[in-house]
């Protein structure tokens, strides 16, 4: 299992944009597909964006298409989550998840295709 942290997250107003960071552990990063997932106030946790462990195919959330983007720096072990033109409705928990993969090029969107999770970081966006 690969340990998972991330950080950046805030308050920010509607608009604005912010940068997560999560930052893993272990030797083997490049070969684990990623992905984000959120969780607000009473709500179920929820697929926000992913991509294969080869970097080469991604996935989004109909809700943060185009305005969020999903990247990767497998030098750094660190998946980055770029969120633009943010929202009172993105306003969450997000966590980072990983999943080890033997398939360079599937991406895994469901909560339960994923082993390792990190604690997650709060956004707030206000209106």
């Amino acid at each position: 299992q690969v340990q998972l942290v991330e950080s950046g997250g805030g308050l920010v107003q509607a608009g604005g944009s912010l940068r997560l960071s999560c930052a893993a552990s272990g030797r083997t990063f490049g070969s684990y597909a990623m992905g984000w997932f959120r969780q607000a106030p009473g709500k179920e946790r929820e697929f926000v964006a992913a991509f294969s462990w080869s970097g080469g195919r991604t996935y989004y959330a109909d809700s943060v298409k185009g305005r969020f983007t999903i990247s990767r720096d497998n030098a750094k072990n660190t998946v980055y989550l770029q969120m633009n033109s943010l929202k009172p409705e993105d306003t969450a928990v997000y966590y980072c998840a990983a999943r080890a993969s033997s398939y360079s090029d599937i991406v895994y969107i469901e909560e339960t295709d994923f082993g390792s999770w990190g604690v997650g970081t709060q956004v707030t966006v206000s209106s």
